[in-house]
């Protein structure tokens, strides 16, 4: 807890939490949303535990778009993302005409967007930005690509141009691959340094040389992503050493709040726990679960 005020430990109690701490409510960097028909597809990947998540990982909030969508509403969940990822060529600009449909229909919901390195990369990406987009999402251990494919060096010189965020999974966890850990996402970073990303999941396994590459590059941030979770911290822990530093690169503006809506096994209320139990503050509280991105997404 922070100070006497209890951390929510069921969803109905996340309202209480950020009105004790004088949000607006909350802003979520990492959340969801998929065509349903793909969405079953991923929810079944999880189900049998594929090569990728490597864990028995039940899928919390099953629900259709729009009973999840009410359910952030009723959390507080001001500001959310549709983030999709494909998986293989082909799939990335079919992937962002629905999610920022979803986002044009749905008040909350940031405009995103998604890439792979294929030749028309650039191209659709321009086409998204046009359109509105404000974040993108990159998962590299799903999509199977190394960060410095040239296919992808106008994409980043787009979006380093353009200052738009882009949500990268960059980190070994929950199952490493050739292309994830530090080393080929700070390859990136030496190509664009002015790139604006949020690495996903704190950079687990690798948090200290995540933070380290915060400290290093003005744009890059961090999300919270399942981390201090009981489910997370079975596999990759947070260093606690290293708290003190999270709690700099927060109230600097650098560590944001995510959740991984609704493909987790816990209750939405335990990210929140997980963060309050660090004990790092209410301002810090405030920063990472609405002033940060606020700042960064502009919002009202």
């Amino acid at each position: 807890m922070t100070g006497a005020f209890p951390a929510p430990a069921e969803d109905e109690a996340v309202p209480a939490f950020w009105q004790r701490l004088g949000l607006p409510g909350l802003a979520d960097v990492h959340t969801h949303f998929l065509p349903p028909r793909l969405l079953a597809k991923v929810w079944a990947y999880f189900d049998a535990a594929g090569p990728l998540v490597g864990t028995e990982w039940p899928i919390r909030y099953r629900w259709d778009d729009d009973t999840r969508v009410a359910h952030l509403g009723r959390l507080g969940v001001r500001a959310f993302t549709a983030l999709a990822y494909p998986h293989r060529p082909g799939m990335a600009e079919s992937l962002n005409r629905w999610t920022l449909d979803f986002a044009a229909r749905t008040p909350g919901c940031l405009p995103s967007a998604t890439f792979f390195p294929e030749p028309d990369a650039a191209r659709y990406v321009a086409d998204a930005l046009t359109a509105g987009a404000r974040v993108f999402k990159v998962h590299v251990q799903v999509g199977g690509f190394r960060p410095t494919d040239p296919a992808l060096d106008a994409v980043w010189g787009l979006l380093a141009d353009a200052g738009v965020p882009v949500v990268v999974h960059a980190g070994h966890a929950p199952v490493g691959t050739a292309h994830t850990g530090p080393e080929p996402f700070a390859a990136l970073l030496a190509r664009h340094p002015r790139l604006a990303t949020v690495v996903a999941h704190l950079g687990a396994p690798d948090y200290v040389a995540f933070l380290d590459l915060a400290d290093r590059y003005a744009e890059v941030r961090l999300d919270t992503t399942m981390a201090f979770t009981s489910f997370f911290d079975r596999f990759v822990p947070f260093p606690p050493a290293q708290r003190p530093r999270l709690r700099e690169l927060g109230l600097a503006g650098k560590v944001l709040l995510g959740s991984d809506f609704p493909n987790i096994p816990y209750p939405y209320a335990e990210q929140l726990d997980g963060l309050a139990r660090l004990d790092l503050g209410d301002d810090w509280l405030r920063a990472v679960c609405w002033g940060n991105a606020a700042a960064l997404f502009d919002l009202a």
